[in-house]
């Protein structure tokens, strides 16, 4: 009797151990299931800064038509033009500082030689970029463009060669982390920032061997970013902006104007990078309700 009795007890047990066990393998792939909507839903919580324009103005290299390009000068003539951002390239000096240039090199814009990793920021500082009215411009420290656009404009960070920590560490420091958009250029830079500021809206360009809506949804599916630069076809617009996507489109060009501005506007992207932001502010005023 006692023995029928404790293999009762030890059948119940087992019972019980196997309806835990079930119960939590239930769970586990409920959790499997739902986890990438979960993730979608992560990514879609990441908000584009706040702008003043219908369609997203970008200065490229700041509006430099009469300045020198990715300056203070540029970047302030871009805030009085009422562009929603400044478009600025980062690189680091030979000593870990952040600085604000296009090229590898300094050849093109100043009156100096060599790569920029390759130069000490005091170096960087003893050069003079080039320009037309005869003042004189420097290359400017990326705290220094952080500094100037608090409150007033929004950056497009084109990131070409930093450290994404220090970047991220100057962007809280100027209390711009509602004010900034991090354009990729390589696709390891994604994992960077998604671990060290996941918050940080992402942007970059499609590979060459995007080239359907569906292509578009798998790359999507990968990486969560906010916006993408330079889609055209109207199937990949249509899935991009369904997704909660948005697309901005560049326009510099020797025959950027009205016309090509119009052409995109009727794609139905969200944003423009431009080298007359000036120009495209007053004719969105006038065409754009």
């Amino acid at each position: 009797m006692a023995r029928a009795f404790k293999n009762t007890v030890t059948l119940l047990i087992t019972v019980i151990q196997m309806n835990v066990f079930l119960k939590n393998t239930l769970h586990f792939v409920i959790f499997l299931a739902v986890l990438p909507s979960f993730s979608f839903a992560q990514h879609q919580k990441v908000d584009l800064p706040k702008v003043k324009n219908k369609t997203v103005v970008i200065a490229h290299r700041g509006n430099h038509v009469e300045v020198p390009e990715n300056t203070l000068a540029s970047t302030k003539e871009a805030i009085s033009c009422g562009a929603d951002y400044v478009e600025v390239d980062l690189r680091t000096t030979k000593d870990g500082h952040l600085v604000v240039l296009h090229d590898a090199k300094v050849d093109r814009t100043t009156n100096g030689a060599g790569r920029v990793a390759d130069i000490t920021l005091a170096e960087v500082k003893e050069l003079q970029v080039f320009n037309k009215n005869k003042k004189t411009h420097k290359i400017p420290e990326f705290r220094e463009v952080l500094a100037l656009c608090k409150d007033k404009i929004n950056i497009y960070l084109d990131f070409k060669e930093a450290n994404v920590a220090e970047t991220w560490k100057q962007i809280k420091a100027a209390g711009m982390e509602h004010q900034v958009v991090v354009y990729l250029n390589k696709e390891e830079q994604y994992k960077q920032w998604k671990k060290v500021a996941p918050e940080v809206p992402l942007m970059t360009s499609l590979p060459d061997d995007i080239k359907t809506a569906a292509d578009l949804m798998t790359f999507l599916s990968k990486m969560h970013i906010q916006v993408l630069d330079n889609v055209k076809d109207p199937e990949m617009l249509k899935a991009a902006h369904e997704h909660g996507i948005s697309v901005w489109l560049d326009m510099q060009s020797p025959t950027e104007g009205p016309a090509s501005w119009n052409d995109a506007l009727h794609k139905g992207v969200q944003g423009l990078q431009t080298d007359k932001p000036g120009e495209m502010v007053s004719y969105l005023m006038k065409n754009v309700q």
